[in-house]
């Protein structure tokens, strides 16, 4: 359990806020506009009315006291950079912003921003990669050569085992895990016997991946 400031209660930053909750933190929004945090209300543990650009505001709330300080700001980059900055300034232990271009994210990170993360551009190529292959039902980017992709098992591969399909040295996939339904067998084994019904989780190079599904 982990106690999370959210500042910024967009899309992104109610989304956010919610989502922490339900995984089991402590969660604290803190936004300008009353209405918004009436209504995150009933979602977090506590919701402040207030303006992170300014110093008083973000002491009276003791921002080294959370293990994470998001900054959701997006819409507006100078009131996203100065709450960075000034969060770093008074504290806090991990400060991640949002950003919407490459430029930004620059400016974020030179100035007290551990990570940023680009909310429109990473779903967007999560999309992009998706539903422009007909055999990916989904797929995390975990660097830039590297991602997780869940496909549908070979229908040549029914009936046979991971060993027998020789995976890895063939195919150069680690399977993560085997989805039937909603039903997860982590890690199978090289006996695990492939079900056409079934989908893999795997972790490969987009390269390997496109061998694969088209």
């Amino acid at each position: 359990m982990k106690s999370v400031l959210i500042i910024g209660l967009g899309r992104f930053g109610t989304y956010m806020a919610k989502k922490f909750t339900a995984l089991g933190n402590h969660v604290m929004a803190l936004d300008t506009d009353e209405e918004k945090v009436n209504e995150i209300l009933p979602f977090v543990t506590t919701a402040q009315i207030g303006d992170a650009t300014k110093e008083s505001v973000l002491e009276s709330i003791g921002v080294d006291n959370f293990d994470l300080c998001v900054v959701s700001v997006g819409e507006n980059f100078q009131s996203s950079l100065e709450t960075t900055s000034l969060l770093k300034e008074l504290g806090a232990k991990y400060v991640l912003s949002r950003a919407c271009t490459e430029i930004q994210a620059k400016f974020l990170l030179k100035n007290g921003a551990d990570n940023v993360v680009y909310a429109e551009k990473e779903m967007a190529e999560r999309l992009a990669v998706k539903y422009s292959a007909n055999n990916i039902f989904d797929y995390i980017q975990l660097t830039p050569e590297y991602a997780i992709f869940e496909i549908p098992t070979p229908k040549s591969w029914a009936g046979k085992t991971i060993r027998d399909k020789g995976v890895r040295a063939k195919y150069n996939l680690n399977i993560l895990a085997i989805k039937r339904g909603s039903n997860l067998t982590p890690l199978p084994s090289a006996d695990y016997v492939f079900n056409a019904s079934e989908r893999l989780i795997v972790m490969c190079k987009r390269a390997d991946i496109d061998k694969m599904v088209h």
